[in-house]
Order: C-alpha cells, then sequence, then structure tokens
C-alpha cells in the first residue's frame, strides 16, 4: 500500500448504474433467466431482484459487452403432430444462444424519452402531442438516446417448420419475425395502464357501440375484451347479415394519440415496413382462461401485420392444421414464446398459410395487434391520421436505420453494429 492508494468503494466508477436500474433490467429479462424453473425457482429468482432493488447504497458496474455473460433461452415448445407431414423445426435459437448483450448506458432507465408518458399526460390534458417536450435525464440528443434504445431490440426472422402442402415441402413459418425489448418496462406500464383506462371508458359507454365489447364469460375461453380502432371488424356473421371482415358502415372511435406514437416507433425502427404502417388497430384483453382460437387474419387487412403483448408471457401456436382439444385448450406443431414488450410480424406463410391460436392464457394478458387496411375495405367515413399519412408520404426522415442494424436474437457481440452517421442515414 501506498500513500496514493484510495478506497475503491469510493472512487467514481465510469459507467457505474444502480442496483435499481440493474434490478429493472433484470425483470425485464426475467421470462428468459427463469425459463424452465419451477414455481418456486421462480418466485425466488423474483424475490432477490425485488431484494436487488431495495438496496440502493452501492453502484455495480456492468462491463463491456464482450465481459458480459450470455442469458441462455430454451427451444420452442412443439406440440402436437402431423404424421402425414414432411417436417422439420429449426427454432433458431436453443440452449446456449446468446440474446444481445446490454451496456451500462443502455441499462439506465431513461424510457420515457420516447414520449410515452408525456403522450398519456397530453391525452388526460387534452394537449396536442406535436407540442410535447420529452425531457433529456442523460445529456443525449433524442436521436442518441433513440439509438442507444434502438440497440437493445433483438430481431429473429429465420424461424422454419416444414409441412407438406399440396404435396410440396413448404416452410409454413416463413416471414415470421420477432422483436424483442421493444417496449421497456416503464413503457409497458404506461401502455397497460392506458389500455385499462380505455376498457372503463368503454364499460361507461363512453366509447363508441362498435368500439368496445365485453362479451359474458360462459364458458372457459371465451369473455375476452376487444377494442377497435380505426374500424369494426366483424369475426362472424352478425345478427344483421353482415359477414366477416371489415363492416363499412359501422363506425368506431379513432386511433389514440398513444397508439399513434406505438405506431411511429414500429416504423420509425423498421419493425414494420412504410408499404404496412397500420391504420387500425385491436386491442384484447385476456383474463386466466381467455383464448383465441385457430384462424387466419382477414384478407381485408394488409401484410404484415404486428401484435404486441404486454403483461404475461404466453405461447402462440403455429401450424397449417390446429386442432382443437377443448376450451381455451388447442395443439399444433409449433409453440413461440411472446415475451412482454416484443413484437410479432405476421407475413408471407407464417400469415397466410399457417393457422395460429392462443391457447388458454395463464394469467392477465393484454395483445395489440395493428393492421392496415386495404384500401377497398376502408369504412365509408374514414379519415387517416395526419401524422401517420405524412409519415407514409415523406418517410422516416430522423432516423434511418439498415437492417444489419438491428442485433439478432441468436447474436453474439459481433452482431451489434453502431447506427450509420446521421448524413448517412439521410442519404437513404
Amino acid at each position: 500500500m501506498n500513500g496514493k492508494s484510495r478506497n475503491p468503494q469510493k472512487e467514481p466508477v465510469k459507467g457505474a448504474v444502480g442496483q435499481k436500474e440493474i434490478a429493472d433490467m433484470l425483470n425485464g429479462w426475467l421470462p428468459y433467466l427463469s425459463e424452465g424453473f419451477c414455481v418456486c425457482c421462480t418466485d425466488l429468482l423474483k424475490t432477490r431482484i425485488e431484494n436487488l432493488a431495495s438496496s440502493s447504497e452501492s453502484a455495480l458496474t456492468i462491463g463491456s459487452p464482450e465481459k458480459n455473460s450470455a442469458v441462455s433461452t430454451s427451444k420452442h415448445t412443439i406440440q402436437g403432430s402431423n404424421r402425414n407431414a414432411d417436417c422439420k423445426f429449426s427454432p433458431g435459437w436453443g440452449s446456449g444462444s446468446k440474446l444481445s448483450p446490454v451496456t451500462s448506458s443502455s441499462v439506465s432507465e431513461n424510457s420515457s424519452r420516447d414520449g410515452f408518458g408525456e403522450v398519456l399526460s397530453a391525452v388526460a390534458g387534452g394537449g396536442a402531442v406535436d407540442d410535447l417536450e420529452v425531457p433529456d435525464r442523460s445529456g443525449l440528443s433524442r436521436e442518441q438516446s433513440a439509438e442507444t434504445r434502438l440497440l437493445q431490440v433483438g430481431r429473429k426472422k429465420d424461424f422454419v417448420f416444414i409441412e407438406r402442402i399440396n404435396g410440396k415441402p413448404v416452410n409454413v413459418l416463413q416471414g415470421l419475425e420477432l422483436h424483442t425489448h421493444v417496449f421497456s418496462a416503464a413503457e409497458q406500464k404506461t401502455i397497460v395502464d392506458y389500455v385499462y383506462s380505455l376498457q372503463k371508458k368503454g364499460q361507461k359507454g363512453q366509447l363508441r357501440e362498435r368500439t368496445y365489447s365485453e362479451p359474458r364469460k360462459w364458458m372457459r375461453g371465451k369473455g375476452r375484451v376487444t377494442i377497435q380502432f380505426g374500424c369494426c371488424y366483424n369475426y362472424a356473421v352478425d345478427k344483421k347479415g353482415n359477414p366477416p371482415g371489415i363492416i363499412r358502415d359501422a363506425e368506431v372511435d379513432p386511433l389514440p394519440p398513444l397508439f399513434v406514437s406505438i405506431i411511429k416507433r414500429l416504423v420509425g425502427w423498421h419493425v414494420l415496413p412504410l408499404t404496412a404502417v397500420p391504420n387500425s388497430c385491436i386491442v384484447n384483453i385476456y383474463e386466466e382462461g381467455d383464448c383465441i382460437p385457430p384462424h387466419i387474419d382477414h384478407h381485408d387487412f394488409v401484410r404484415p401485420f404486428c401484435t404486441v403483448s404486454f403483461l404475461t408471457e404466453c405461447n402462440i401456436l403455429f401450424g397449417s392444421n390446429l386442432k382443437i382439444i377443448g376450451p381455451g385448450e388447442f395443439s399444433g406443431p409449433v409453440a413461440i414464446p411472446l415475451p412482454v414488450g416484443s413484437v410479432l410480424i405476421l407475413n408471407g406463410n407464417g400469415a397466410d398459410v399457417a393457422k395460429h391460436c392462443v391457447p388458454a392464457v395463464p394469467a392477465r394478458r393484454i395483445s395489440i395487434t395493428f393492421r392496415k387496411m386495404d384500401g377497398s375495405k376502408l369504412p365509408y367515413n374514414f379519415s387517416p391520421h395526419s401524422e401517420l399519412q405524412d409519415r407514409v408520404a415523406g418517410g422516416i426522415s430522423s432516423l434511418r436505420l439498415g437492417e444489419d442494424d438491428f442485433p439478432p436474437l441468436g447474436g453474439g457481440k459481433n452482431s451489434i453494429r453502431r447506427p450509420r452517421n446521421k448524413m448517412d442515414r439521410l442519404k437513404q
């Protein structure tokens, strides 16, 4: 020891983050960390994370991406079988695969920079979204903050399951993409709270009649609440004789400002293409045991479309021949987990050849499906949202990233590529 030595506990550490921020990050990864655990072990892990959050006396340093330990996820469950099909299942991730590394700069909980909290406040107060100034808590510009958040997003699009369709081998999952960590824990809470506020409005009759639907729970799997914006979609022939599809003379409420902000993120972060900017959505509010039966989405909606998941991770089943076993119980060859805060893109064979369904959920869940209506099926009184129209006409000018700028779910440290500089982005 010499006179120059200092107490390392008192020396500021570059890149250090508080234990609460680390706990928030771990909570976001809890579905991955607890994959395959029993209920007791999952509760124990959750308790330890909560204890970590409650202790804020010290700071921990997260090292460079090269030194970060990997988080492994398990293989997708294969449920059911099809003995008449030549099947090959390639989940694309398995034991030992890695999630994209998270750096200390990306752990900081500055999730409201994207404006969800501010948008919600504006909605409540009647303010305009464009007038909002998002507070900067890190010294980074809005563009830098968005780039930092975007580096956490993982994308997987190599889903493969081969079935024999009309005598030919077909990858029925072609076109599926799963984007993870698109919404932080704080953003998810804002969205969920807002959805429940919409549900209360619907129960009080403050939404248009065809916007809100809350059927009576007369059996397991029946009773899922739906809230439709932009158009009214008819699931089956109704009492007026309207066939399944968009009812063009039915009136529903327009897209709320918060949902417009979500769409802008999905397009701005290249989760959805400019050719499929959504102009409608349906909110599904599940209680334990609720489900969605096997189906293929109606072609009144163009491809691709997407589903965003909140509150509880659940599986979505895919296959050309999904079977109904009982109320809320289905079987199929492929089950894909949908983490909270993730976005599932349905396109190609994954949207048009394979059916999909959500078996009875284990706990409360919310999903929002965003879709663009076919131009020939627009409701007669439909009025496009000006912000979304401008986005289609002018493209994404603020943050244009190429396909390789997204770290894939199965990637290691070399999968993260820094965004191009500003001039390069503007040239695209």
